[in-house]
């Protein structure tokens, strides 16, 4: 299984930069950024410096979107990225959550997204792409490999996710809901013709390692990670909004939960203390997110490795970003990694 670490963008820069070189010390071998370009400093600049500044690790957006850039201008930041450093980068792909909706937009369509994906890699790798009608192509990308990674929840954006991506990347670690999704995921892949296995799956989510399991240690850990409740409860909300509350499409496992939300501010977002999320209940942190002792880390993460979980990435917005980043060194990636 590989560790990927995932961070916001905030400043200063020095410390992002920083923290993915720990990580890579650690094990880790893909470090993630959001791409929120109001909220955080733009990711790009700053995988230029984590890139130069690791040997191997893998540098990727978790998730950019389809409508913040232009697609060409996505493709050749990532090939530049590439050129300099040896295809070390990844596209995480999604509609655009609150990249989007901060600017005053609706998230991307599906049909937008599957197409951005196809066109964004063929150009990264040197291949033609049409884009709004005209032809294009990079005339200086040599050798350019990007895989494009699809975040996804939502039945139709499974089905898409395994008709063209890569990758598909799950933000939240309920056993459950990723043996559904990431089955969603793969029957979508062989009814396109493509190999299942082909298709790499990420989990994402907050970690907090405590010092042993007592109600004091678990409660505060929550308090750190229960903002991430509220973040998958964003497209949570979405996806009750599209097919109802009671859903055949949709596990109620996923919808039961957001009955109490009321509203979002996304100036608390993926923030530890983020005051909208105080309807997201304990069970639904302990489910969504990896808290406690090692060895209750080290379980869950069988279970998702045995679901066929290529890739674990850490979020890591909470006040123990060292102590987590060092404690999976230590302890996680040496017998999982």
């Amino acid at each position: 299984m590989d560790f990927g670490l995932v961070l916001q963008t905030d400043p200063p820069a020095s410390n992002v930069v920083g923290l993915m070189r720990r990580a890579e010390r650690n094990g880790f071998t893909y470090g993630w950024t959001f791409d929120s370009a109001v909220l955080w400093q733009e990711p790009f600049v700053i995988h230029s410096r984590i890139l130069d500044h690791t040997d191997r690790l893998k540098v990727g957006t978790m998730v950019t979107n389809p409508g913040t850039r232009t697609w060409e201008v996505t493709a050749s930041t990532f090939a530049t990225l590439n050129s300099m450093y040896g295809n070390r980068t990844v596209c995480g792909i999604g509609r655009g959550d609150s990249a989007m909706r901060v600017a005053g937009r609706k998230p991307n369509t599906l049909a937008r997204v599957g197409e951005a994906m196809t066109v964004i890699r063929d150009l990264a790798e040197g291949r033609e792409a049409v884009v709004d009608g005209t032809p294009l192509r990079l005339p200086w990308v040599e050798n350019g490999e990007l895989p494009v990674w699809m975040a996804a929840y939502g039945p139709k954006a499974l089905a898409l996710t395994g008709e063209k991506a890569d990758g598909f990347i799950l933000q939240l670690a309920d056993v459950y809901l990723t043996e559904w999704m990431v089955k969603a995921v793969r029957d979508a892949a062989e009814k396109a013709g493509r190999d299942p296995a082909s298709v790499t799956v990420c989990v994402a989510a907050p970690a907090y390692v405590t010092a042993d399991d007592s109600p004091e240690a678990l409660a505060h850990a929550r308090e750190q990670c229960r903002w991430f409740g509220g973040m998958v409860g964003n497209h949570v909300a979405d996806l009750v909004s599209r097919y109802g509350e009671h859903s055949d499409l949709v596990p109620e496992e996923l919808t039961e939960y957001i009955a109490q939300r009321h509203g979002y501010d996304y100036a608390h977002h993926g923030r530890s203390g983020n005051p909208d999320t105080a309807f997201v209940p304990d069970e639904i942190v302990d489910r969504f997110c990896l808290i406690g002792p090692v060895d209750q880390h080290l379980d869950k993460l069988r279970a998702l490795r045995d679901l066929g979980v290529d890739q674990f990435a850490v979020y890591d917005m909470h006040d123990a970003k060292e102590a987590t980043i060092d404690a999976y060194g230590e302890h996680i990636i040496p017998v999982l990694g």
